[in-house]
C-alpha cells in the first residue's frame, strides 16, 4: 500500500481532484434521491472542491519549476494564486447557495426518501473528513499554500455536510420543511466566511507579509546559537513564498575579523536556519563594528 506521506503534493492535489469528483457523484445522488435544496447546496460547493483542487494541481506543477532568468526567485507564489482562485471559487460558490435558498424559501417543496439521502450524504462527509485532515497534514508538512487551502476547504465541506443533516433531520421530524433552506442559508454564511478567510491569507502571502511570530523565534534562535564569535545581529527580515522561507539580516563582528572566519560564522548560521525552515534563500551582509547601525538588533 502507498503512504500518502511519501507522495509529493502534486500527486496529492491530483489524487484531491478525483476524490472531489467522487464526494460529487455520492452528494448529486443524495439530492436525487430527497430533492432536498440544502442537500443540493452541498453537492454544488463540491464543484467548488474540484475546481480548486484542479488549480491547486496546476499551481503546484507550475510553482515547482526551477529557478530561471525570468524568475530568478522561483515561482513558489503561484501556490498563492491557486488559494486566491480558491477563495473566489468559494465566494461565488456561497451566492449560488444563497440564491437556491431564497427559491426554495419563496416555494417549499416536500422532501423525498429523507433518511436515505442523508445515510449517503454522510458516507460523502466521512470521505472528505479524511482526506482533509490528510491534505491539512500533508499542506503542513510540506509547507505548500495550495495543499494547505485545499484541505482547510474540504473540511468546510465537511462542517457544511454536518449542518445540512441536523437540519434535514430537524425538517423531517418536526414537518417544518422550511427548515431545509433555512440550513441551506446557514450553509452559504458559513462558506462565505470560510472564503474570506482565506481570500485574506492568500493576499498576505502575496504581499509579502511577515512570517508567524513562531517561525522568527525559531530563526532569531537559529541565529543566536550559532553566531559564534560574531557581535550582533539586526534588520533581520523574512517572508515566506510557498514552500520557500527569504531571509535577510546584517551580522556585526570584530573589524579585526578575517573574511575567511567571517564566512565560517554565515556558513554555519545558514545551514541551521534551513535546519529549522527548510528550503530558504539566505542572505547575510557581514559589517565591521565600527560600521554598525545597531538597529532592531538581535540578541546574541
Amino acid at each position: 500500500m502507498i503512504e500518502l506521506s511519501r507522495l509529493n503534493t502534486a500527486t496529492m492535489a491530483a489524487i484531491s481532484i478525483a476524490v472531489g469528483l467522487v464526494v460529487f457523484a455520492i452528494k448529486l445522488l443524495a439530492w436525487g434521491v430527497t430533492g432536498s435544496v440544502a442537500l443540493y447546496s452541498d453537492a454544488l460547493e463540491s464543484t467548488v472542491n474540484i475546481g480548486a483542487a484542479m488549480a491547486a494541481f496546476i499551481a503546484i506543477r507550475w510553482s515547482r519549476q526551477p529557478d530561471d532568468d525570468d524568475h530568478p526567485y522561483g515561482h513558489h507564489k503561484a501556490e498563492y494564486l491557486s488559494a486566491v482562485l480558491e477563495a473566489a471559487l468559494i465566494l461565488i460558490a456561497a451566492l449560488m447557495i444563497f440564491r437556491e435558498a431564497f427559491s426554495a424559501l419563496v416555494d417549499p417543496h416536500p422532501i423525498d426518501a429523507p433518511w436515505l439521502g442523508l445515510a449517503i450524504n454522510l458516507s460523502a462527509g466521512v470521505i472528505n473528513g479524511v482526506w482533509a485532515m490528510i491534505l491539512i497534514g500533508h499542506g503542513r508538512r510540506e509547507r505548500s499554500p495550495a495543499l494547505l487551502a485545499d484541505g482547510r476547504h474540504i473540511m468546510a465541506d465537511v462542517v457544511t455536510s454536518a449542518g445540512v443533516a441536523v437540519g434535514l433531520a430537524l425538517a423531517v421530524l418536526t414537518g417544518w420543511t422550511i427548515f431545509d433552506p433555512i440550513l441551506a442559508a446557514v450553509v452559504a454564511v458559513h462558506v462565505l466566511r470560510s472564503g474570506w478567510q482565506l481570500m485574506g491569507e492568500s493576499v498576505s502571502g502575496l504581499m509579502d507579509a511577515a512570517p508567524p511570530e513562531e517561525e522568527l523565534v525559531r530563526i532569531r534562535k537559529a541565529i543566536t546559537e550559532n553566531s559564534g564569535d560574531a557581535l550582533e545581529a539586526h534588520d533581520l527580515r523574512t517572508r515566506n513564498a510557498g514552500r520557500r522561507t527569504f531571509v535577510d539580516f546584517h551580522l556585526v563582528v570584530p573589524g579585526h575579523m578575517s573574511v575567511a572566519d567571517a564566512h565560517v560564522i554565515c556558513d554555519r548560521i545558514e545551514a541551521a536556519i534551513r535546519r529549522e525552515m527548510g528550503e530558504s534563500v539566505i542572505s547575510i551582509h557581514v559589517e565591521p563594528q565600527h560600521k554598525a547601525k545597531h538597529d532592531n538588533v538581535v540578541t546574541i
